[in-house]
């Protein structure tokens, strides 16, 4: 009996970890980087996720709803209106549009580093 339950538990652990690592959150700001649309290079673009509801926004600010594709072998989203679909990296750092469009995620400037100088101690 207790053999069964270790190897039930195993059984779930490995089928959760696998679940989980499919699924990315693309919520962000992201920066059109090719292929934009009106010469729109670099101006931004947003994308919001809620479950498997993706709500994107352009960079010429038209919105769209898009979904996973799940009969796709890789990470891929639809979006029905505009008969077109998106691949997306792993990380979910990059999208790539059929029409060749690319949208980099924006993680904004670096954060600013403060230089301190060490205290002196003079010591008699």
């Amino acid at each position: 009996m207790r053999r069964l339950s270790l190897a039930l538990g195993l059984l779930a652990a490995c089928a959760a970890t696998g679940a989980s690592a499919e699924t990315v959150n693309l919520t962000g700001t992201y920066r059109c980087i090719q292929m934009c649309r009106n010469g729109m290079l670099d101006a931004p673009a947003f994308v919001t996720q809620n479950g498997d509801a993706v709500n994107l926004t352009t960079e010429t600010g038209e919105s769209y709803r898009a979904w996973p594709d799940w009969s796709a072998p890789y990470s891929r989203i639809w979006i029905d209106a505009r008969d077109e679909g998106a691949v997306y990296s792993p990380d979910g750092m990059r999208i790539q549009f059929d029409d060749g469009r690319v949208w980099q995620r924006d993680i904004g400037p670096p954060p600013r580093v403060a230089f301190r100088r060490a205290p002196v101690v003079y010591s008699r």
